[in-house]
């Protein structure tokens, strides 16, 4: 059998930020080779393991005390001790994006990167230990009720969930659609908590939006010419990009045949609340605004093994005529990242915005039994001047923070910034 056919795993971009409406197939990027039933044959105690029967003494200790007097102890099961055990195996390894599932959450996993779209429609992540936002999808119940990209999660139907693992905040905020999910926020500049009840619904995920701004303001009679879409040449022309599907690319194309068609060489594509999804998307996208050859990002394995560079396909349509600004914060994430740092680091666009969340690790699903599996941390994503992503996100060119004012004004501040640095390129 090939090996690569030996080695199964699901390749996720990014960590463990999660759809809460379960659409994790957002984050799934390409399988290595499909999720099969692992060997049964006994597997031997790797040779790097140098552990003593001493050390693994209190951990039997431990389990006879558990059997003798634990109240519940005529209830355990065995198997789902040593799932525990290997839950606290993973997690000692100290990264919130690494999780083993057992046969459950395992078969619910799997039923999430086919495609079920039902749920509160955000992701969240951990950063800083917190569990957090990543994004509200665009008009998904979490937008509706609120939710804001950085907002902190500290209780889930008034249970505290400060040191609880992201699987596990999702496996509580979950759920069919129509019933409800209290969830308790803590959000930057505000005094007290935030509470909001949530009805789970089925969740439609927009992925682009186009619009056309003026430039310019005319005076008098002014007049100037037109492309072929109605659009002044001195205009803006914005796409909106909320997430990266497989369909993203092809998506994006066709607005860009728009944006060429209006004649106008400004353009802005707002990257706000995008939490990513798949890297080919990004790739291929990332490859419209620079020569073939140019590093896009780079999967570095650590040492352990020989690390991966995407660079651009050359596709280049613009030349430097082109004026572009990308609008981040911080629930631009994952692909989002990916897109935005190697356009920024290539000197094709500025960030307006806020500092991007940081989400830049890459994650295998690997099946250990036949219900069960590991999503285990494999490599980080590095933009190509070698900066990764996970330790500080990317820091905008020019930072717009948004104020309470703002919001109540529903003023979009960053928006505003990107137009008037655009209408002072000619």
């Amino acid at each position: 059998m090939d090996k690569s056919k030996q080695n199964k795993a699901i390749k996720f971009i990014g960590g463990l930020i999660i759809l809460l409406f379960v659409f994790f197939a957002g984050q799934y990027i390409g399988q290595k080779s499909s999720l099969s039933t692992p060997s049964t044959a006994s597997i031997p105690v790797p040779e790097d393991i140098n552990v003593t029967s001493d050390q693994f003494e209190p951990f039997w200790k431990v389990w006879r005390i558990l059997s003798e007097k634990y109240v519940a102890a005529t209830t355990t099961d065995s198997q789902e001790r040593i799932w525990g055990a290997i839950q606290g195996l993973t997690a000692s390894q100290g990264d919130p994006y690494t999780v083993f599932f057992p046969p459950e959450e395992s078969a619910m996993f799997k039923s999430d990167i086919s495609g079920n779209f039902e749920g509160v429609g955000m992701e969240i992540g951990q950063k800083d230990g917190i569990l957090t936002v990543v994004a509200p999808l665009k008009n998904s119940p979490a937008e509706l009720a609120g939710v804001k990209a950085g907002d902190k999660i500290i209780k889930i139907d008034g249970q505290t969930v400060t040191d609880l693992q992201v699987d596990k905040a999702v496996k509580l905020i979950r759920g069919p659609k129509g019933t409800p999910v209290k969830i308790t926020f803590i959000r930057d500049g505000l005094n007290q908590q935030i509470e909001r009840t949530i009805v789970r619904g089925v969740i439609d995920i927009p992925t682009i939006q186009t619009e056309i701004k003026e430039g310019k303001p005319t005076s008098g009679s002014a007049t100037s010419t037109e492309g072929a879409l109605g659009l002044r040449k001195d205009g803006i022309f914005v796409i909106r990009l909320f997430s990266f599907t497989s369909q993203a690319s092809y998506l994006f194309q066709n607005a860009l045949r728009e944006f060429i068609q209006s004649g106008s060489h400004k353009l802005i594509i707002d990257l706000r609340g995008n939490p990513g999804g798949y890297l080919d998307a990004a790739w291929d996208m990332s490859s419209w605004f620079l020569p073939v050859g140019k590093v896009i990002v780079t999967e570095d394995f650590g040492g352990k093994n020989t690390n991966k560079i995407y660079r651009s396909k050359g596709y280049n349509i613009f030349g430097k005529d082109l004026d572009l600004i990308i609008l981040v914060d911080a629930g631009s994430a994952s692909a989002s990242e990916i897109f935005a740092g190697a356009l920024q680091e290539h000197g094709i666009a500025k960030l307006v915005g806020t500092k991007t969340f940081g989400k830049g690790s890459v994650q295998e699903l690997i099946p250990i039994t036949a219900d069960t599996s590991l999503k285990v941390t494999i490599a980080s994503w590095l933009t190509p001047n070698g900066h990764n992503l996970s330790q500080e996100g990317l820091t905008p060119d020019v930072e717009v923070k948004v104020t309470a004012k703002d919001i109540d004004s529903k003023t979009d501040a960053a928006m505003d910034k990107a137009v008037e640095i655009l209408r002072k390129e000619d």
